[in-house]
């Protein structure tokens, strides 16, 4: 062992990764609401067996929600980019997702994407705000798992109902998913919220 090194300090510099941070069940869409200096909307926790269909076939999944949300509607979608920013290689951006050759938005998510992570034609291409991820995954053929870690219901607020474009009321279902890659590095941390 070299030097004065304990058996612990050489297993540590050994391992290859950091453990994968934790985050709250509505990371990173809090982090929007905070900089808009906004409350986050009501959001709670919902077993996968109390959500009603469809949203629980849609959402209750290991996929990423674009295949999943296209297959559903026999439809390929595009972004429409509600806010933005970065912070180093991380891009955070929230999102309606919209049916092509419509307005209709089938989701809203906010997502931070980790964008030293993707290889260089796929981060171009995230940056240019059309395809969603999801398929920017397919057509670069990037290797990943998805994690859902907790199921949502959400009452929605001004915000997310005008980025959906909805008229008065409404309880939305979502999740808090990490996509990682094939080490389980994260390669974004995203809260997606499906319309009615």
């Amino acid at each position: 062992m070299p030097g004065n090194m304990s058996q612990a300090q050489t297993v540590g510099r050994l391992t290859p990764f950091a453990p994968r941070e934790r985050y709250a069940d509505t990371y990173p869409l809090d982090d929007f609401y905070a900089a808009r200096r906004l409350a986050l909307p009501a959001i709670s926790r919902v077993a996968p067996e109390e959500m009603p269909e469809p949203y629980r076939t849609l959402l209750v999944h290991d996929r990423d929600m674009t295949s999943r949300l296209e297959a559903y509607h026999k439809r390929k979608t595009h972004i429409r980019v509600v806010a933005r920013h970065t912070r180093g290689h991380e891009y955070f951006r929230e999102v309606a997702m919209e049916l092509d050759g419509s307005l209709k938005a089938v989701e809203f998510g906010a997502t931070k994407i980790y964008l030293d992570l993707f290889p260089h034609e796929a981060r171009e291409e995230i940056l240019r705000e059309l395809r969603p991820l999801g398929r920017i995954l397919h057509v670069f053929d990037i290797a990943f798992l998805s994690r859902p870690s907790v199921y949502l219901r959400v009452a929605a607020d001004s915000f997310i109902g005008g980025a959906l474009r909805l008229q008065g009321k409404h309880r939305l279902f979502g999740r808090r998913n990490t996509l990682l890659d094939g080490w389980e590095r994260p390669l974004a941390e995203i809260v997606e919220i499906l319309a009615p």
